[in-house]
């Protein structure tokens, strides 16, 4: 046991350590891995123009160059109009000259505004203040004047100290231009070699197979992703377009093209472009309002798009949660800077893929993807443990507003009970907690019962028609716990979902071997279904079968074993001994069983160990 606890201890502190080299190389070695992310974001946006190339029979390697030169092509339009407007909006500033001189004069001109009033006080306040401690004026009399002294030899006399900066030469000034240029050449080398499938090949053929499939989904969702993005910017741009149009704002159509390209990058997108159309009002127009409505503007449309239509728009095409978009985004930005938020979207969705194509990643699928952490049953146990019987029933109503009883049966209580159990003999449980959980769960399957042949409503569902009893019964279903509790609660549950027009189900509580004979021969069931949880002991199994089968030859016996994942057709043949048998995993195939006209025909007949149907893993 130590063993186990030091290792799994070595194994967490492993994983600690490569996690921090990995983030240390990262950050230290971004002018690579920059280029290389840029790489393979353009070879996911560009790689469905690369195939259809191809499709009409254009060499791979020519079709890949064509590509990237036309998108380069693209990029350069772009950024040499944007740059053309921006010169023209310097050349009109000098017309607005004399509003702007209007506006700083009226900011900096006293007022007598409360703001203003209190703002004379302070300052006044701070001239008292300042007056009061301050040294004494030196006396200026000219019969008391006192001795000059040369400077820097008191500290009345500072010596003055200028800073001279060096003079800078071309080669310091290109420093700052290298860099980007290298960027953008080494990200279009690393986006050929991509489109290229390099990096397929890199990884040996043994993993083409998960590689392509993990590529192919990155690929998907990427660009699934950023053509939406790319139509609700488009919408958001085109909104703002419109708005300063109608102000009279100089340039709209490029003020609302600077708000969808700044929409790309996360968070602060819309604030950087929602600043030049903001200042530039102040200087064209008379007054405040209009400057005020481009703010406010730009801020009701950010509201209503961040939060209401982009999580609907976008939904589950990137796999990510909304926490692992925070999260990634301050990781990266840490990381990379600027460029490293533009790209924490896409990179992170990259190694949510990543996570749920190659098993021994799958954590990262489970940290950073929007699938629940725990399923509905475990939720359901973990609330049981912690003694929340309210929450808990909330959860089991919540699964019976989409799924019939029998499902929540099979998909919510049975596995909490069975993970109970194993608690219960593999762990230090409490006995109140076990008590707790079994009494809880009896009160949920009686309620669930009641509710479910009496058409009480569940909420947020359609009423439910109560089952009518015009007639007797076709069938009698005796429901038979094996061994202790737990496998009384799930006959319990049995006999509830079998109970209906057609049939009557009922429970017994855990018996003797002659209990159960003598409720078989006092009740005269057409069915006896032996019902029990794992672990799961066969060989008493055996013995209640093979008294039944003795005492009554005629009797149908059927056998379900809840949750059983190991090998249900060799544990029914060593149940029954033998005899042509089925073994039942989950409710809802036994109840479609029970209810089916052949087991109804084959009751009444009374043959032996005619059991039909399919055991359910």
């Amino acid at each position: 046991m130590d063993g186990s606890i030091s290792t799994r201890i070595l194994w967490r502190i492993w994983l600690l350590l490569l996690a921090t080299f990995a983030i240390a190389v990262l950050y230290l070695a971004k002018v690579l891995f920059l280029p290389l992310a840029f790489a393979i974001l353009f070879a996911f946006l560009l790689a469905p123009l690369v195939d259809r190339l191809e499709r009409i029979r254009l060499p791979r390697t020519f079709a890949t160059l064509l590509v990237i030169l036309a998108f380069a092509a693209l990029l350069g339009c772009a950024g040499c109009t944007f740059f053309i407007q921006l010169v023209g909006i310097a050349n009109d500033l000098p017309t607005y000259r004399d509003n702007i001189e209007q506006k700083m004069a009226a900011i900096h001109q006293p007022g007598n505004s409360a703001y203003a009033r209190a703002q004379r006080e302070i300052e006044r306040l701070s001239d008292q203040l300042g007056l009061a401690n301050s040294t004494p004026a030196p006396n200026l009399h000219p019969g008391n004047r006192p001795e000059q002294k040369p400077i820097g030899t008191t500290p009345e006399h500072p010596v003055q100290v200028k800073e001279v900066s060096r003079p800078t030469g071309r080669l310091d000034q290109l420093g700052g231009v290298l860099e980007p240029l290298m960027t953008a050449l080494l990200s279009v080398v690393f986006t050929f070699f991509v489109l290229l499938q390099r990096l397929i090949r890199l990884s040996g053929d043994r993993n083409i197979t998960v590689i392509t499939h993990a590529m192919d989904d990155a690929s998907w969702r990427i660009s699934r992703y950023f053509r939406l993005q790319l139509l609700v910017n488009a919408i958001f741009g085109s909104i703002i377009s419109a708005v300063l149009y109608g102000i009279g704002l100089p340039h709209p159509l490029l003020f609302g093209a600077v708000a969808a390209l700044c929409r790309f990058v996360p968070y602060i997108g819309w604030p950087v472009a929602a600043l030049l159309p903001t200042v530039l009002s102040l200087a064209v127009f008379h007054g405040w309002q209009k400057s005020l409505i481009i703010a406010g503007t730009f801020v009701c449309l950010e509201i209503v798009t961040g939060n209401y239509a982009e999580p609907r728009i976008y939904g589950r095409h990137t796999g990510m949660s909304p926490l692992a978009v925070l999260v990634t985004a301050a990781f990266w930005t840490l990381i990379w800077g600027p460029v490293g938020l533009v790209l924490s979207v896409p990179l992170t969705v990259c190694l949510v893929v990543i996570g749920r194509h190659v098993p021994s990643l799958e954590f990262l699928s489970v940290l950073l993807g929007d699938k629940p952490a725990m399923e509905t049953w475990m939720c359901f146990y973990q609330r049981l443990l912690a003694g929340d019987e309210q929450e808990a029933g909330e959860i089991l109503e919540a699964s019976l507003r989409s799924r019939p009883l029998e499902e929540v049966c099979d998909s919510v209580l049975i596995p909490a009970l069975a993970m109970s159990e194993d608690d219960r003999l593999h762990s230090d449980m409490e006995e109140s907690t076990v008590r707790f959980i079994r009494s809880t769960s009896r009160e949920f399957i009686e309620e669930l019962g009641f509710r479910d042949n009496h058409g009480t409503e569940w909420p947020g569902s359609e009423p439910i028609a109560p089952a009518r009893h015009t007639r007797s019964p076709d069938l009698k279903v005796m429901c038979v716990p094996v061994r202790d509790e737990a496998d009384e609660l799930t006959a319990r549950m049995l006999a509830q979902v079998l109970n209906n027009g057609h049939t009557r189900a009922f429970a017994i509580a855990p018996p003797r071997v002659d209990e159960i004979l003598g409720a078989a021969a006092s009740e005269r069931p057409d069915i006896v279904f032996l019902s029990a949880l794992p672990p799961v002991r066969l060989a008493r199994c055996h013995r209640i079968y093979r008294t039944i089968r003795a005492r009554h030859p005629q009797l149908k016996i059927m056998i379900g074993i809840w949750n059983y994942a190991e090998d249900a057709a060799e544990a029914a043949r060593k149940i029954s001994g033998g005899q042509e048998s089925r073994l039942w995993t989950r409710l809802a195939d036994a109840v479609a069983e029970v209810r089916s006209p052949a087991a109804g025909s084959s009751a009444g007949s009374g043959a032996p160990g005619s059991v039909a149907g399919e055991s359910a893993a």
